[in-house]
């Protein structure tokens, strides 16, 4: 018999980094450069996710390939929801592991995106949709669909927001004073908007260079410098960018984030005026 037994929920308004690397992650395969090579815990970067903690339960955004290592290493089960950014593997290919959380929260496991990403779901993970499905051998899932218009969630006010990767649309998530902006490259001005008067911004930064889909440092920087929340953490961050060197590089204020970093901030209550979600399969 599965049981919960020491895995807990995050206490309200606690942010864990479960992953800060890019979608090679971080050492990359085959090299070995002085940060691939790093005895500093601090430069071994699983792909990028983060759990955060509502007065209700857990919740994570994106499923990455470490999900499994990154849920062990944190002790957290009682996962009660997932939001995704958008459908790129190294943010949607480890929710075969939330297999197991339907038995720690006696549920589907509600997973919160947009149209494009749920079809990408049910391609790749069209085994979970098959009729007669073993219900412990596949995940069991409960779509919501959303959009851009902020929802409740958890007992907490969720305010998407939409950003570009690229050429793609995707989406981040602003959870009262803290929001979440990976795999950017530039923002709508709606989107600035909506992250005025921050506490804490978390924020894709890859490397010095440019890059076509994601923020340099200095791009990210600007985008600090331009809305000024008090306090910054940077993410989805490549092997040419050391922890400790970079830390000593950047403005008061703005810290590289490292997997396994906690955090706190304040959350929005729940307006008590929840929009009504499409609820469109359950898979298994």
């Amino acid at each position: 018999m599965t049981t919960l037994g020491s895995h807990r929920s995050l206490s309200p308004g606690e942010i864990v980094f479960l992953g800060t690397g890019t979608s090679h992650g971080v050492p990359l395969i085959g090299c070995q450069c002085p940060v691939c090579t790093s005895d500093d815990p601090r430069n071994r970067r699983t792909r990028c996710s983060v759990a955060v903690g509502l007065p209700e339960g857990t919740i994570l955004i994106d499923t990455p390939p470490e999900l499994r290592l990154q849920l062990v290493r944190e002790g957290l089960a009682d996962i009660r929801a997932v939001l995704y950014t958008h459908a790129h593997a190294d943010h949607l290919f480890g929710l075969d592991d939330l297999r197991i959380i339907p038995r720690y929260i006696h549920s589907p496991v509600p997973v919160y995106c947009e149209v494009n990403v749920q079809a990408r779901i049910r391609k790749a993970f069209d085994y979970a949709f098959e009729e007669n499905s073993p219900a412990g051998g596949v995940p069991q899932l409960e779509f919501v669909t959303i959009q851009t218009e902020p929802f409740d969630l958890l007992c907490t006010r969720v305010t998407p927001i939409r950003l570009k990767h690229g050429p793609w649309d995707i989406l981040g998530y602003r959870f009262g004073d803290a929001a979440y902006c990976t795999d950017v490259k530039s923002f709508p001005p709606e989107s600035l908007d909506r992250l005025r008067d921050l506490d804490v911004l978390i924020l894709d930064c890859l490397r010095h260079e440019p890059h076509p889909t994601h923020l340099s440092v200095d791009e990210a920087l600007a985008i600090i410098n331009l809305l000024r929340p008090r306090r910054c953490y940077l993410t989805h961050l490549c092997h040419r960018l050391e922890h400790a060197a970079f830390a000593g590089q950047l403005p008061d204020g703005v810290e590289p984030a490292y997997d396994g970093l906690r955090i706190r901030t304040e959350l929005t209550p729940a307006s008590g005026d929840s929009r009504p979600a499409s609820r469109l399969l359950t898979g298994g």
